[in-house]
């Protein structure tokens, strides 16, 4: 696309943000620039023949990032980012939008060579610099990111033996007596400011329990699903009774103070599958839908962000 037409967007932009464009709120919120480095380490060939991509490092990950806030494939990113002002704003105007393919290509890259994980721990490094670190309390919590289990039996084998290209890693688990099948998504938070610290995913079928996000020294408040679980922090876990042995007034009353701590741990899964639409995937395996949940993750960070600073 032309400058010129660029130049034309620009001006119809500004009356967007007079209107109010939370995209353009957050994209000023974190330096940007400094993820440059670790996606250019994907590609050791750095000419133009090469494995380098002719698309800017930044803007990939930009494109990520608005798939997963709107909760778009690929094929619609691609015509979206062409069409929408507000988009083409946040992506810095490029002259040319990646294709399908491309967006494709270098996510897979991605979850192979686990630089999602940098990416993240970026993005920790800038939150602590703003003065956003943790300081008191972690709330831990998991939810189900459902998949398509296709048209397979429950005992179909998955994994490498698997015949089918849906959900080749997705597993199934009952919850409250209903099935879900796919993956599913841990989180800690931390109670001061209610941004998403560390993160895991897993398959459906992984206990809750089984995942200790905790870290030395930190308060963790966690529901009765985490009860006798490992803790490497102090550990506030609310307490269940067993048959024939009921929990104790003393205890029910600290479940409650616990209870209270650890409500806001729902609101980061509200927002990523009621505002985001991320509550679900079409990617096939555990590597994949990593760095997809990583960027949801990702995004109500900086929706969070907004929130902190009063936007």
């Amino acid at each position: 696309m032309s400058n010129f037409t660029n130049f034309a967007i620009k001006s119809e932009y500004e009356h967007i943000a007079e209107l109010g464009d939370r995209l353009g709120e957050v994209e000023k919120m974190i330096d940007w620039e400094q993820f440059r480095p670790i996606i250019k380490e994907l590609y050791t060939n750095q000419t133009e023949i090469g494995g380098r991509p002719n698309l800017d490092e930044v803007l990939m990950i930009k494109m990520l990032v608005l798939q997963q806030w709107h909760g778009l494939s690929d094929p619609e990113l691609e015509r979206q980012a062409n069409d929408r002002i507000s988009f083409r704003q946040f992506l810095g105007y490029p002259l040319k939008i990646p294709d399908r393919s491309t967006i494709w290509l270098f996510r897979e890259r991605l979850s192979k060579s686990g630089k999602d994980s940098l990416i993240w721990n970026e993005l920790q490094r800038q939150l602590d610099l703003k003065g956003l670190s943790i300081r008191k309390g972690m709330i831990q919590d998991a939810t189900f990111i459902h998949s398509d289990p296709g048209h397979t039996r429950v005992d179909t084998p998955r994994g490498k033996e698997a015949k089918t290209r849906r959900s080749k890693d997705g597993t199934w688990t009952k919850k409250g007596g209903k099935s879900y099948f796919g993956y599913k998504l841990h989180v800690i938070i931390d109670s001061d400011y209610d941004l998403i610290r560390r993160i895991c995913t897993t398959t459906a079928s992984l206990h809750d329990s089984q995942i200790d996000l905790s870290d030395i020294d930190e308060v963790v408040y966690r529901d009765r699903g985490y009860q006798g679980a490992e803790c490497k922090g102090y550990n506030a876990t609310m307490l269940r009774g067993a048959r024939d042995h009921p929990i104790g007034i003393r205890d029910k009353l600290r479940n409650n103070r616990i209870s209270r701590k650890r409500s806001k741990g729902e609101r980061p899964f509200a927002v990523i599958k009621s505002v985001f639409g991320s509550g679900s995937v079409k990617v096939t395996d555990l590597k994949r839908v990593r760095v997809k949940n990583m960027f949801s993750a990702f995004c109500f960070n900086l929706y969070q962000m907004r929130t902190i600073y009063g936007h």
